[in-house]
């Protein structure tokens, strides 16, 4: 089937304590789909189902995200999550907790309808 992407929503995500990567990662798909138009979808005569959601992570260490908690952050469709590196890790002062800044890029996809493949 193919797709037409519909929405590219970008998001920042922080965690301030206890340096969690996939907290900073949730807080930025939530944050980009916050001020997102996610459920359009239904005026367009779709379902959930025709809803294909890439999210893209950029945190410092991608391993340390959690993939499948972070597309529990979304209400619709198939998701699929990848980590990346980027976004930002600042040290502490006086050897606290590094503060950890992740970026997400959600790209919303609608099934064309047409039975054809892309």
């Amino acid at each position: 089937m193919a797709r037409i992407r519909c929405i590219t929503e970008m998001g920042m995500g922080v965690d301030v304590h206890g340096r969690d990567a996939t907290k900073a990662a949730r807080r930025a798909v939530s944050d980009a789909i916050r001020h997102s138009s996610l459920g359009f979808f239904r005026m367009v005569g779709k379902t959930p189902h025709d809803m294909f959601v890439d999210v893209t992570i950029g945190v410092p260490d991608p391993a340390a995200v959690d993939t499948k908690a972070v597309a529990a952050e979304l209400p619709y469709g198939t998701v699929t999550v990848t980590a990346v590196k980027g976004g930002l890790e600042i040290p502490a002062e006086g050897g606290g907790d590094a503060i950890i800044i992740a970026n997400a890029a959600v790209l919303v996809s609608l099934d064309d309808g047409k039975g054809t493949s892309s």
